[in-house]
């Protein structure tokens, strides 16, 4: 049974009436329900498989890239006693802990500040529980902010503190055990970058107090405030820049040839494409032809056959988009329109009906356009 699940029950409990936890009066019943609840957790335990499968599918398909972008897996093995030396080198760039260390910096307060608007300070949250228009809300103090979430959430920080018991130790051991990776990948670099000599110089800083004394602060004090926020602060310009030299860089794209098409080449370089590619020429005529409109006229077709020209995209469309919605409900209860106000739900039902009637609007048309083009054209021959 899920840990969600766990906790739906344990809350249920603490709530219900004891004589809702009786024995049952219908045996039948219950069979059914713990069937039911036997079936959801094979589910549960499939769905999470699957998941996992096709996450380590992905993955790999992502290393093979990166090994075929840089040829990694063609490199020539590197020297015992070279690797040796990197690995010291390493080992001391990457001391145990490190890697928390360094995100230490970010979640220690990014974290709980995260938090704080999960649970319940944010103004769309506070909306969502109060039905009360996010805008109205947003012009409200924050210490009236806070008196309402505490007001919705008695245990507001106690449950913030232990999520962070629960989940900082879950990080910090998923931390621990990327490090033993990323040393063997910095040794191997290491190794082909530097010689003998220069990593054993390192070698012999990094035993110092002030090597020692670097080696245990450099990874953290990549997260470190100061140096985020003087990043941050560097993006504006570097943006400004591209921004004001965009002209300059679209005309110079522009002087640049344009890359061929199928409908560029003449039948005889599709010929030699053909054999290039080992295909059959007509694939690639077909493919140009289509792309040039000189394919066969959809519309006559249509005619010939008596099937209607019926195009369900924009159905197909609000469909999806509705299915992206009911997905997005079941994570994020932003996304329940339950949790709407009722001006909110209004657009967006306006929105999507006038999305509807322009479905409707063009199938209309479509089929009147059908229409004519079979009275234009000569009949068929059966």
């Amino acid at each position: 049974m899920s840990t969600w699940k766990h906790m739906l029950l344990a809350g249920a409990a603490a709530i219900a009436p004891a004589h809702a936890f009786a024995a049952p009066t219908e045996a039948p019943l219950a069979e059914v329900v713990a069937t039911e609840d036997a079936q959801t957790e094979y589910s549960s335990e499939a769905a999470m498989a699957d998941a996992k499968a096709k996450m380590q599918k992905e993955i790999d398909q992502v290393i093979a890239l990166i090994e075929k972008i840089y040829g990694t897996d063609k490199l020539p093995p590197v020297a015992p006693a070279q690797l040796a030396l990197a690995q010291q080198t390493t080992a001391a760039l990457v001391p145990p802990g490190s890697l928390e260390k360094m995100i230490d910096n970010l979640y220690g307060k990014l974290f709980k500040g995260i938090l704080g608007e999960m649970g319940g300070m944010s103004d769309l949250m506070l909306s969502i529980k109060t039905g009360v228009e996010s805008e109205k809300i947003a012009l409200l103090d924050e210490p009236s902010k806070t008196a309402i979430a505490d007001m919705l959430d008695p245990y507001r920080q106690q449950r913030e503190d232990q999520v962070m018991t629960v989940i900082k130790p879950l990080i910090s051991e998923a931390l621990r055990d990327m490090e033993a990776p990323m040393r063997s990948g910095m040794a191997q670099a290491y190794a082909r970058k530097f010689t003998a000599q220069q990593l054993t110089d390192m070698n012999g800083f990094f035993a110092t107090p002030a090597g020692g004394a670097y080696t245990s602060e450099w990874m953290a004090l990549q997260a470190d405030p100061q140096v985020m926020l003087t990043m941050i602060k560097a993006v504006p310009p570097l943006i400004t820049k591209f921004m004001d030299r965009a002209p300059a860089i679209e005309k110079d794209m522009k002087e640049l040839p344009k890359e061929k098409q199928l409908s560029d080449l003449s039948d005889a370089e599709l010929t030699k494409l053909a054999k290039l590619m080992k295909v059959d020429v007509k694939v690639l005529k077909e493919q140009r032809d289509m792309w040039t409109g000189d394919a066969v006229d959809t519309t006559a077709v249509d005619a010939a056959t008596d099937e209607p020209a019926y195009d369900a995209s924009a159905d197909a469309a609000v469909e999806a988009a509705e299915a992206a919605a009911d997905a997005a409900a079941s994570i994020d209860p932003a996304f329940d329109r339950n949790n709407w106000s009722a001006a909110d739900r209004k657009r967006v039902e306006d929105a999507e009906a006038a999305i509807e009637a322009a479905s409707v609007g063009a199938v209309d048309a479509e089929e009147t356009a059908v229409a004519n083009a079979r009275k234009r054209l000569p009949p068929s021959a059966d």
